[in-house]
């Protein structure tokens, strides 16, 4: 490649994107982690809603996205343009050593990356070995011509516009972070036709601590497995003890390690803090949560009489705990009046996410907010983050993970054309 090719890959256009009326902000949870990111860095939360509004308005030109920075051109409500450009830290010449090692490691993450694609598992691995190819607090750096020294609506506008982009294309956020597309996928290649077919061979345990003064660091543990492990099988020859069901005992088993591994990924997130938040589960939550994977027969019979759900109920409650947990089934069991100063924040992001004649026509009553022409329904966490209802066959069930915008919550719980019912427990 020539590096006049090379300096092209290097800068990427893309074409102003049309406006974003009746449709949310971050599909994506990486999306969702450059919005945070977002959120985090701008001292004014004004700032980032009127910039959600520009971007939703199509105010956003033509979004030029090069190493270490993304710029574009955004109108004011009154048509003035002014030049916004949001810069992100490269990462250095040990860290991209550093991540291509590690997408060679696993054959998994290669062999995505060689057909285009970038695995959402590579980006957590990568953040777990000290690689942030996301931004963390402080990492979107505004720059624009109307003169504000933080995030203004410009900036802010841009920053939602890249998020449409990141939802389409994950490799935006590579160029950014330094490596074009192109020229990553030859280095994994050289990399992989570079791999020795059979590992090296081992020495004796002895001898390696005692050369410790002349060996390499221990490796980095290995990454964290996709799926939790399976209980061997309690189906054996042998009589259970009295009182011992052998069925019941496999199926705990295997929960438990589900639950094992769930908190295994909260313990590897930043710092504990991702959004699997550890919380205590009172006796008829565990029911759901045991509850998720279960088939139909006298275990998951068990269950629903367990939860006082009956059988559609838990099914309805274990897709609130697929999408949140026990945030997402406290949500779906109460409702509580809002008052005060939850009131007040309420109100003011419902005004703040539509302009006029976009925003629905709610119906309140206590957390729950329903547009009844629609079927849609948002529920208000005790957080502050909204929670998307859809009617199914005449009953509320979840359509999705909380969110702090109510536009991007609603729009998550509008049919979309290919959605299928989820099945049920």
């Amino acid at each position: 490649m020539s590096r006049y090719d090379h300096e092209l890959d290097l800068e990427r256009t893309f074409a102003a994107l049309p406006p974003a009326r009746g449709r949310g902000f971050a599909q994506t949870w990486w999306g969702r982690t450059w919005l945070g990111a977002l959120e985090d860095a701008a001292l004014d939360a004004a700032a980032v809603k009127a910039g959600r509004r520009l971007a939703r308005a199509g105010a956003v030109g033509a979004v030029t996205v090069r190493p270490g920075r993304v710029t574009a051109v955004v109108r004011d409500p009154k048509g003035v343009a002014h030049r916004a450009d949001v810069l992100v830290p490269e990462l250095s010449a040990e860290q991209w050593v550093r991540f291509l090692d590690l997408a060679v490691e696993q054959a998994g993450h290669l062999a995505a990356l060689l057909d285009g694609e970038l695995p959402s598992h590579l980006i957590e691995d990568a953040a777990v070995s000290g690689i942030d190819l996301l931004p963390g607090p402080g990492d979107l750096e505004p720059e624009c011509d109307c003169g504000t020294w933080d995030h203004c609506g410009h900036t802010a506008a841009l920053c939602h516009q890249v998020t449409r982009l990141l939802d389409e294309d994950p490799f935006v956020l590579l160029l950014m972070r330094g490596r074009a597309k192109r020229v990553l996928l030859e280095e994994l290649h050289l990399r992989s036709a570079s791999s020795p077919d059979e590992p090296a061979e081992g020495v004796d345990a002895a001898e390696a601590w005692a050369a410790a003064d002349i060996l390499p660091p221990l490796p980095a543990l290995p990454g964290l497995p996709k799926t939790p492990g399976g209980p061997p099988s309690f189906d054996t020859e042998v009589a259970p003890a009295p009182g011992i069901d052998p069925a019941a005992l496999e199926y705990l088993a295997g929960r438990t390690a589900v639950e094992a591994h769930r908190l295994l990924v909260h313990a590897l997130s930043a710092g504990g803090q991702g959004d699997g938040a550890l919380m205590e589960l009172t006796t008829t939550q565990d029911a759901v949560r045991l509850a998720d994977g279960t088939t139909p027969g006298a275990v998951a019979d068990r269950l629903a009489e367990g939860s006082e759900r009956g059988r559609d109920g838990l099914a309805t409650a274990v897709r609130a705990w697929r999408v949140g947990g026990a945030a997402a089934l406290a949500v779906l069991d109460e409702q509580w009046r809002v008052e005060g100063a939850a009131l007040a924040r309420a109100r003011a992001a419902l005004e703040a996410a539509w302009e006029g004649p976009e925003r629905p026509s709610f119906r309140p009553v206590g957390n729950r907010w329903t547009v009844p022409e629609e079927q849609v329904q948002l529920r208000l966490g005790r957080d502050g983050r909204w929670w998307p209802y859809r009617e199914e066959d005449g009953c509320w069930v979840p359509a999705g993970g909380a969110d702090p915008d109510p536009a991007t919550a609603l729009s998550a719980a509008r049919p979309q054309p290919d959605d299928e019912p989820a099945s049920g427990t």
